[in-house]
């Protein structure tokens, strides 16, 4: 399998720590508003690349942080907190939006059949593991206090834009908001790790610190739960493209700073979602979410399939013309899954070759563009119905599209159907021993209509669809 290494800015292939296991981290969500579709594509793709893993054999270990603290509006670690302005926008504690937002979070992951991870940490239960870093970080001679606050000194390291493409310039600029000068900083890449003084004295959720009352920068939290429960060595580290500065250059700094070596050997970064407006962000106000899709009518499993049609590092472009053209695409391809037939024995070789296909398309860099047409290849195929069903049936452990949902709901329409004559058949019987014939003769006619033939056995009434 290769990947593309935003790291080395190449495919790679992929070889993680141990043999046989993958230790993988994905920066979660700040829950003080709901996730917007641009933030799940990329939550969507690592779907993909953890279950396709797991589908190649790997035995994988999924953590997640939760950030309910400590995120700051702008990239230069000022500007008021986002749960923060949450709580004051919902007139609710920060805890109360955390923990509202962070259910909603996980309900659209479930509806877009995105699994949760193995380990959910919000930031708030951690604030002795960040002490620790930040203590260890000071102690290192990495980290400095000024102005009440504590401070990672990125002149001590001996490459700080470890992804190749950002300068100084780039937090000058700022990546997200507007960047407001912080005097205290010795240099203009220094971030904070620790918050306790100045305009920040109205955060809600503060912890007692050898360094004063306050709580923790943004960037401590991913390095700090990462090692807390995948240890010192990292295999493959998700997220956005935009979180790769500073935030996930941040990471790598303090990180190995704190554990003297290399931490993360593969990050895997997903391309922006745009809209008619460019890159969808939560700050205009108005965005797209699940429930958005779903009053308007789609199946939230349009959306991931219309993911899955791109591949994750070019930039999308969504419009409701290119959803609406995935829906009928969705709707036909269940549909012609349901109707394949399932008399015959699978074929596991003809199977596997089709498996490999699908591999061969996966371990290309995840290319699920690919991996889609492959589901197509499988349906034009000269082979049996049941090993077409079974082929996809596999293919879905990864796509997550419940391709063979259009069985299931013939089943449940049928089980209903059967359901329905039942109680009608029921009801005729009743009618006969009240002698009330009109009402007989009414649900025979009715019966009849449905190409149903009752017939009196030893054993009671049966009935059968007349062809």
């Amino acid at each position: 399998m290769e990947l593309y290494n935003t790291l080395g800015q190449k495919k790679q292939e992929f070889v993680p720590y141990e043999p046989g296991k993958v230790r993988m981290y994905t920066c979660g969500p700040t829950v003080y508003h709901y996730a917007h579709i641009g933030n799940l594509r990329t939550y969507i793709m690592e779907d993909v690349l953890e279950k396709y893993l797991r589908f190649s054999g790997y035995d994988v270990k999924r953590v997640m942080n939760i950030t309910d603290v400590g995120h700051l509006s702008s990239d230069a670690d000022t500007g008021e907190d986002k749960m923060l302005a949450g709580a004051k926008r919902e007139h609710k504690t920060v805890l109360e939006i955390a923990k509202f937002y962070t259910d909603a979070f996980f309900a659209d992951c479930a509806k877009l059949n995105i699994k949760t991870p193995d380990v959910v940490e919000p930031a708030t239960n951690c604030i002795d593991d960040f002490i620790n870093m930040v203590s260890v970080l000071l102690e290192k001679g990495y980290a400095y206090q000024a102005g009440g606050n504590v401070y990672f000194d990125t002149s001590k390291l001996d490459s700080y834009y470890v992804f190749g493409n950002q300068t100084e310039e780039d937090l000058a600029i700022g990546v997200r908001d507007s960047v407001e000068e912080d005097e205290n900083k010795r240099n203009k890449a220094d971030f904070v790790l620790w918050f306790t003084k100045s305009k920040f004295e109205d955060q809600e959720l503060k912890w007692h610190s050898p360094w004063g009352y306050g709580y923790p920068g943004w960037h401590i939290e991913c390095s700090a739960i990462s090692i807390k429960h995948l240890g010192e060595h990292l295999d493959i580290h998700c997220g956005g493209i935009d979180n790769a500065f500073p935030h996930h250059t941040n990471e790598i700094a303090q990180s190995e700073a704190f554990l003297g070596h290399k931490w993360c050997n593969y990050w895997f970064h997903v391309l922006h979602l745009n809209d008619a407006r460019g890159k969808m962000s939560k700050s205009k106000g108005d965005f797209l979410t699940v429930s958005l899709l779903e009053q308007k009518g789609y199946n939230p499993l349009v959306y991931r399939m219309f993911c899955l049609q791109s591949h994750y590092r070019k930039p999308l472009t969504f419009s409701y013309d290119s959803l609406d053209n995935t829906a009928k695409a969705y709707d036909k391809l269940i549909k012609k899954i349901a109707t394949l037939d399932n008399d015959a024995e699978v074929d596991k070789e003809q199977a596997q070759l089709y498996i490999d296909k699908f591999k061969e398309a996966m371990d290309n860099d995840l290319n699920t563009s690919l991996g889609l047409t492959a589901v197509y290849d499988v349906l034009k195929a000269n082979i049996n119905g049941a090993t077409k069903r079974y082929v996809l049936s596999e293919y879905d452990k990864v796509l997550s599209l419940d391709l063979l949902s259009g069985e299931k709901q013939q089943n449940t329409e049928s089980s209903t159907a059967d359901a329905e004559i039942d109680a009608l058949i029921e009801k005729r019987t009743q009618a006969r021993k009240n002698k009330d014939w009109a009402t007989a003769d009414a649900i025979r006619d009715q019966l009849k209509a449905l190409h149903i033939v009752v017939e009196d056995t030893p054993n009671g009434i049966k009935w059968r669809y007349e062809n």
